[in-house]
Formats: structure tokens, sequence, C-alpha cells
């Protein structure tokens, strides 16, 4: 494990955990980086191993800016351009500064405070929807063309433009993309936070399958719990609704129970005693869907934890595999074996339940095989 991905509802004590979390990696002899969007609630002075890095949108804004205001003033001459602290950020800058901060990051193991459920989510998902909006802008082809056009900008054969400020931006997008941490889901780990309430499980369910959807799976569930031996009916009906819940989110990944406090623990002894009894993950997600053989072709498996038929969707475009999961999709690049075939159907096997998932048939394209492999294809199947 190299990356540990911190998320889940929205007071759930997701920045607390992962600031325990990286204290643990810390204190274990692993250099170790916090990436977080806040202030980390645990103090963590005098660390020698641990970093905390804060990543905000617009400070991110400022530097890409910085970085690039010149080119731009360079081509548009006329344009009077905005110094990098007056630039506002776009809607999601910080998931694109988080990104870009695992990029950079030099350290053993890596935590990451995504913050809300929907954030942390939208975070797994954004690495494989810029690959999917590059390919669509910009595919190889079309690269290829940019880089002689490059060429001849520098040896002055070409006179540079505008739309030469985009592909000077392509090598930085591509190398970004490239040292993505969360590109490897063997590699990262995730680790879920939440109340013991029924509504914290339907939403931590959902984040299973969108998680399994972009190929990642949760590592632990870090599940707050009230004292079961309060006074009063209130109480045992309330300790009643938490044993069910606690039953349902172990259904998701083992849960490790911490105990309701007034105040998130601010001292580090205090929020390493959270983490008693859990071990940091050795190993991230499951291995990335191989094709295997099955009846007159191959087969892909995507595993999808708790999703049911009606939600799931399935289109073929191009190379890409497109499966969507309610409003979430993920673009799957296809290997070049299923590359030359067609797809020939698609089930949702044992739906609703943690071993759900999706099931892809693919026969050989004759459009795409050679006449005779094509035959010894139809002997052997």
């Amino acid at each position: 494990m190299r990356t540990l991905l911190v998320t889940g509802p929205g007071g759930a004590g997701t920045s607390t955990v992962a600031a325990a979390a990286a204290l643990r990696s810390a204190r274990s002899g692993r250099d170790t980086l916090l990436l977080t969007r806040r202030t980390p609630p645990v103090a963590t002075p005098g660390e020698p191993r641990l970093t905390v890095r804060r990543v905000g949108g617009p400070a991110a804004a400022g530097e890409l800016w910085a970085a690039h205001a010149e080119t731009l003033a360079g081509l548009v001459p006329h344009l009077s351009l905005p110094p990098a602290t007056s630039v506002v950020p776009l809607p999601g800058a910080d998931d694109l500064a988080l990104v870009a901060a695992l990029g950079d990051a030099d350290a053993d193991v890596v935590v990451v405070d995504a913050g809300p459920l929907e954030d942390g989510l939208a975070l797994a998902a954004l690495p494989g929807t810029l690959r999917w909006w590059l390919d669509q802008a910009l595919p190889p082809s079309v690269r290829a063309l940019a880089a002689v056009r490059t060429a001849g900008v520098s040896a002055g054969v070409v006179r540079p433009g505008p739309v030469d400020a985009v592909l000077g931006a392509l090598p930085a997008v591509e190398r970004l993309l490239g040292t993505d941490r969360l590109a490897d889901p063997t590699a990262t780990a995730v680790w879920l936070t939440g109340e013991a309430r029924g509504a914290a499980v339907t939403a931590l369910r959902r984040a299973a399958t969108v998680l399994g959807l972009h190929g990642l799976a949760p590592a632990a569930v870090v599940a707050r719990v009230l004292p079961a031996d309060g006074p009063g009916e209130w109480w045992r009906a309330r300790a009643a609704a938490q044993q069910e819940a606690l039953a349902a989110l172990a259904e998701l990944a083992p849960v490790h129970v911490v105990p309701e406090a007034p105040e998130a623990p601010a001292a580090p002894t205090a929020a390493l005693a959270l983490l008693d009894g859990l071990d940091l993950p050795d190993t991230g997600g499951p291995v990335a869907p191989e094709p295997r053989r099955g009846q007159g072709g191959w087969e892909l498996t995507v595993p999808l934890p708790f999703a049911e038929r009606d939600a799931v969707g399935l289109t073929r475009w191009g190379d890409d595999l497109v499966i969507a999961v309610g409003e979430d999709r993920r673009s799957l690049r296809l290997d070049s074996l299923l590359r030359r075939c067609e797809v020939t159907g698609g089930r949702l096997a044992d739906p609703g339940t943690a071993a759900a998932r999706l099931e892809v048939s693919f026969r050989p394209d004759p459009q795409q095989w050679p006449a005779d492999l094509l035959a010894a294809e139809g002997r052997t199947s």
C-alpha cells in the first residue's frame, strides 16, 4: 500500500482518522505525507517522518496561472491578464490540486484526507476522467502531429500561435497523469468513516459500488459508536439499531469501532489511540480485471458491490467500455485482444450483494481477425 484514501459522510471524523493514520505510518518508520484540504485537527509538530501539506484550490490556481501567464501574454499581447493573486479558481480546483500533489509526492506512504464522501468519490474518479477527456480532445494521432509542430516552433520554422499554448501544456498534463498514485488500485487502499447508523450504511454501500466501478475497494470501515449501556428505552432502541448498522457495515469491509466523544482528539496520543487494533493496510485494491476464456469468446468481470440491475448501464465506444452505475461512469480501456472483439452481452451477477459483478462477454470481430485465426477460434470455442 503506497496511498491511503480516507473519506466518509460529512462530520464522520474523516480528517481525524486520516491524521491518526499518517501519524501511525510515520512512527512506524516510513516517510509519510498527509494531504488535506483543511488544517488537520490533530497537532503533528516535531514528527520527523511526517510532512503535512494543505492543498487548496486558490493557491493551486495561482501557481498554475503564474507558470503559464507569461506564455499566454506573449501569444495574446493585447490582452491584459490578471496577476496570480487575482485568479478565481474554477469549480473542482481542489480535486485537481490534490491529484497534482499526489503526482509530486515523494514519500513511502501518502495519506489523503479526501473529505466528505462525495468529494472522495469524485477524487477517485478524476484521473480516469481526465484521461478520457484528453483522449477525446487530443487523440494519439493529433498528439503525434502536435509533437511535430512543437519541434517546428522550436526550430523557428513555424510561427507560434494560441494553439501552441495548449500544446505546451500537454506534456505537463501527461506527466501528471503518468505519476498518478491512484492509477494503480493495487497500491491504493481506502478507509471509509461513518457513524453506526442506517443513513451511513446507505451512503457507504453506494460508495463501495462507486469505488468498485473505479477499481478500488474499502479496506476498513471506521465506525463511531455510542455506549451500548445507556439508560432508558430510547437508548436501548438506539443501541439495537446501532448493532444492525454495524452488521451491515461489516459486509463492506472489516469494521473498526471508535467511541463517540464530545470533541475530536487534538493530541497525537489520543488520536493514535483511536486506531488501536486497526493496522494500516499492507496492500491496496483488487487487481485490474483481465479477460478470460468463455463460451465462444472471452469474458471480462468488473466488481460492482451492492449494485442493482436497474442502475447499471453498459456501452461500447471505440476502444473503451463505458460502465455506468446511476450517475457515475467509468471508461475502461480495453486491451489489444478485446479491442478486436464485439461485445455480445452483459449481465449483473448477484445484484444487491457484496459479490455483485458485471460480466461482459465478447466474441472475435470478423472484420478485425484474419480468416485463418477466426477459423481456428471457431474450432477451439
